[in-house]
């Protein structure tokens, strides 16, 4: 009983932390590692141990995979060297510095330095990405981070139990390569094998309760046979994840994909907000004891000084030289432009840790030496980049001019795909059509998928004088409709009339029906601010702005060309006709070219495309 209150206590605690992170507008691994320290300083909280099978068996599968399943493998293939260079590269590399400046500072043995060299060294995606997501870092980045984290937890686990074996005295630099090896070449496998048979087992289920059960046992069925036959558990599960996860709208029905969905992001939420509050809440013991436990206090604080310093100083030394050699080795020969100085420093700065080095330091034998040291300064790595480096990503992102992603853009890519989808649906209509088909069946058909191409084309077109568009209309007086469908139904069963099992098929008939509308407009209220002025309305750049009618499309622009790079997209300035290019290349033309001449307003001249852009009101019109 005592333990099952504390893990409601803690659950509970997470999620209001978490909760009130959001509202504050603040990261929530930081909020949550501060909250922890000020509450193991409390009285009435009792110490906090946490068993090192419970973080490895029970929060790291389900972690690992819930950011597998949520990654795409087709944004991953075009930087998978610049990821393989950060996720096994550096982490050795930091490995072995960090192993370099601990045996320096403290009496330990080097295979001991070397093992609490792994433990810091893999940054945490679940810190960086909140943060990158809440301030707006390019996709990019994000992409390259998160595919980072994938990998180098697999790579830092190899690392810290080679280095346990070390600490025997059984050690050999061949032996330990070839472990290293089998763990990696194993787990993949193992991942490969995993997902074949859960892909197999998959498609012939279609009881969403049925699927979602065996999606829980997936991180689980990797991770367990992976370690069993020391192989890396960590890569089994990442492996299983990517292949499941990419092809889930394959062998998987509607129903199962979305249960599916919000199942693991919850788990994730819990999860992930518990492990930092427990962080948190070890620091203080971990302090006491490291504090009595013999060596000089001068000696621990430079040690927890040099540290730090350490893994946050290497990150960039590395970073630099690998993101350019994989440019040169697999995008230059695509004609993709050289990245820019400044992705790198946000790459380089986005070095939080987190999950994994709290369970890594949780692995170290009851007999190494100067344990409590060590945990410490694996506690003093996770506090400090979070603090260090988590409270000042946003900063340097604003201070580099580092664009996140644009809501116009992304909207007018939306409405454009849906378009494409409401096509192809519309051509497979028509040829499936027969004659004994009832013509209202057909209309009403392509009146549902207009509506939907039509919604995404209004959001585009939103605009603060323009409160009323037929989609938005159709939702609210529906929802209207729906509040009073279901207050008919809960008359009809507080009556005792109707049959429980009839109540509950209606009632999930209208749940379903109320969740799509309901999702659409929680997107409209996410979306806060107007994207487009239609016809020029609300922006008088727009509608003062000349209109152009081209007879020819340009075909370069003229910066790009003299300098070398190459443009994603062309814009033209509607006060002088200058072509540029847009935000998304590197030159970022467009943009330069309004700030040397305050012309307010320019227009896509890509193929098929018409809307203009004022850079004054930052409204797409």
């Amino acid at each position: 009983m005592h333990i099952a209150f504390g893990l409601v206590v803690l659950v509970a605690a997470a999620i209001g932390l978490a909760a009130l992170a959001r509202r504050l507008g603040v990261a929530e691994p930081l909020f949550l590692t501060l909250a922890g320290i000020a509450a193991s300083y409390l009285p009435f909280v009792p110490r906090v141990e946490v068993n090192p099978e419970i973080v490895m068996l029970g929060l790291l599968p389900p972690l690992v995979y819930t950011a597998a399943i949520s990654t795409s493998l087709v944004e991953f293939r075009p930087k998978k060297l610049s990821i393989a260079l950060l996720s096994v590269g550096l982490v050795l590399f930091t490995t072995f510095a960090v192993a370099v400046v601990v045996w320096k500072l403290l009496d330990v043995p080097f295979a001991a330095a070397v093992a609490i060299g792994a433990v810091v060294s893999p940054p945490d995606a679940v810190a960086a990405s909140s943060i990158a997501r809440r301030v707006g870092m390019p996709r990019r980045i994000v992409t390259l981070l998160e595919g980072e984290a994938l990998f180098n937890d697999a790579t830092a686990l190899v690392t810290v139990r080679t280095a346990i074996v070390a600490m025997t005295g059984a050690f050999s630099i061949w032996r330990a390569g070839a472990d290293f090896a089998i763990a990696t070449i194993g787990g993949a496998a193992i991942g490969i094998v995993t997902a074949g048979v859960l892909v197999v087992l998959r498609r012939r289920i279609t009881d969403p309760v049925l699927d979602t059960s065996v999606s829980l046992l997936a991180p689980f069925a990797a991770y367990l046979p992976a370690e069993a036959a020391h192989a890396s558990g960590v890569i089994a599960v990442v492996v299983c994840g990517l292949i499941l996860g990419q092809g889930a709208p394959v062998w998987q029905s509607a129903a199962s994909r979305i249960a599916d969905r919000t199942n693991w992001r919850t788990i994730q939420f819990i999860l992930e907000n518990a492990v930092f509050l427990l962080m948190g809440l070890e620091v203080r013991h971990i302090l006491e004891e490291a504090w009595a436990g013999g060596i000089g206090h001068t000696t621990l604080l430079l040690t927890c000084a040099a540290v730090l310093l350490t893994v946050v100083v290497v990150r960039p030394i590395w970073v630099y030289p690998a993101i350019y050699f994989a440019w040169y080795v697999e995008s230059r020969p695509r004609g993709v432009a050289k990245p820019v100085w400044t992705g790198p420093a946000v790459v380089s700065w986005a070095g939080m840790r987190g999950v994994v080095t709290l369970a890594a330091a949780l692995l170290l034998p009851s007999d190494t030496p100067q344990l409590a040291t060590l945990k410490l300064l694996a506690l003093v790595v996770v506090g400090g980049t979070l603090l260090l480096q988590g409270f000042s990503l946003p900063w340097l992102i604003r201070l580099l001019r580092l664009r996140g992603p644009s809501r116009a853009e992304d909207a007018l890519q939306e409405a454009n795909l849906l378009q494409q989808a409401t096509a192809a649906g519309l051509a497979a209509l028509e040829a499936e059509i027969a004659p004994e088909t009832p013509p209202e069946v057909v209309s009403a058909l392509r009146d549902r998928v207009a509506r939907r191409a039509n919604t995404a084309w209004e959001q585009l077109g939103r605009a603060e004088s323009v409160r009323i568009t037929p989609s938005g209309e159709y939702r609210r007086l529906r929802l209207v409709m729906l509040r009073a469908e279901r207050e008919t139904l809960l008359r009809a069963r507080d009556s005792g009339t109707l049959d429980h099992e009839v109540l509950e098929h209606v009632m999930t008939t209208l749940d379903i029906e109320e969740s799509t509308v309901d999702r659409v407009v929680a997107a409209d209220d996410e979306a806060g601010e107007p994207l487009l002025a239609p016809g020029g309305s609300g922006c008088e750049h727009l509608r003062d702005a000349p209109k152009i009618a081209l007879t020819q499309l340009p075909d370069s622009c003229a910066e790009c060309v003299a300098e070398g790079l190459t443009w994603v997209h062309l814009r033209m300035c509607l006060a002088c006709g200058h072509v540029a290019c847009c935000d998304s290349s590197v030159g970022n033309h467009a943009t330069g070219h309004y700030r040397g001449t305050h012309h307010a307003v320019m227009r896509s001249v890509e193929p098929g495309e018409k809307w203009r852009w004022c850079y004054v009101d930052e409204i797409l019109g």
